[in-house]
């Protein structure tokens, strides 16, 4: 495992100052995609290594960068570690979807992951006596929330569950974690949380549930239309 890192990387193509301090990070490089060629003007593509596509532009006057990261906690603990540590990174927004663990949080309302719940080992590889809980950044939750209030949207503000398992709906942890409150299950926010604590970042994770008891959306409809949490994290910047 490298120690270091310098750019470019071994993910990411870009020199330093190619891209903004605040970042959009969907899953998805199409997301990515799709967000450089709809909302950001004058957009340059610094990466496309791995097909992980990144784009800086600006968004209203102000200079942002959009980027996937893939699935899962290593994949996102990768990129953003690079992104916080090599290139400068002080604002890491992902814009994901996540299934619903709730009766009330239906399909295409957004969640604002307040705190990230885990099964992944990602937090304890830091080697923290006890046990560390990966939180949002309250600066960018409390400007998303307003902007949502703006829009009048239909949100929630809680805890979420950042899985290493993808097909486990029927696994013993589901029902506990459901019983306990948590709102909906995804793979990437305890990685990027965690890394943002400990490199001095601000992470917040912006989801669209995309998956419920009886719907589920299509790879196209998550990858162009959830414009509503774009919107959202493009005014953070």
């Amino acid at each position: 495992m490298a120690k270091h890192a310098t750019a470019p990387t071994p993910h990411i193509s870009a020199k330093v100052g190619d891209i903004a301090e605040t970042i959009l990070l969907p899953g998805d490089p199409l997301r990515a995609k799709f967000i450089a060629e709809h909302y950001l003007e004058d957009a340059v593509q610094f990466n496309s290594v791995r097909n992980m596509f990144g784009y800086t532009g600006t968004y209203q006057g102000k200079r942002v960068s959009v980027m996937g990261t893939g699935m899962g906690c290593p994949s996102m603990g990768i990129y953003s570690w690079e992104l916080i540590h090599v290139y400068g990174c002080k604002n890491l927004i992902r814009i994901g979807t996540a299934g619903t663990w709730q009766p009330y949080v239906h399909v295409r309302d957004v969640v604002f992951a307040q705190g990230s719940c885990t099964t992944s080992n990602y937090p304890a590889l830091q080697g923290l006596p006890g046990t560390f809980a990966p939180i949002c950044s309250f600066e960018l939750l409390e400007k998303a929330v307003a902007k949502a209030k703006e829009m009048g949207l239909h949100y929630h503000v809680g805890n979420v569950l950042s899985s290493d398992v993808f097909y486990g709906e029927e696994l013993p942890h589901a029902k506990t974690f459901r019983d306990m409150g948590v709102l909906a299950v995804e793979m990437e926010s305890a990685a990027l949380y965690t890394n943002a604590a400990a490199g001095g970042a601000k992470a917040l994770c912006i989801l669209t549930i995309s998956d419920g008891p009886d719907e589920v959306t299509t790879s196209q409809e998550r990858e162009t239309s959830f414009r509503q949490m774009m919107e959202i994290a493009l005014s953070l910047a």
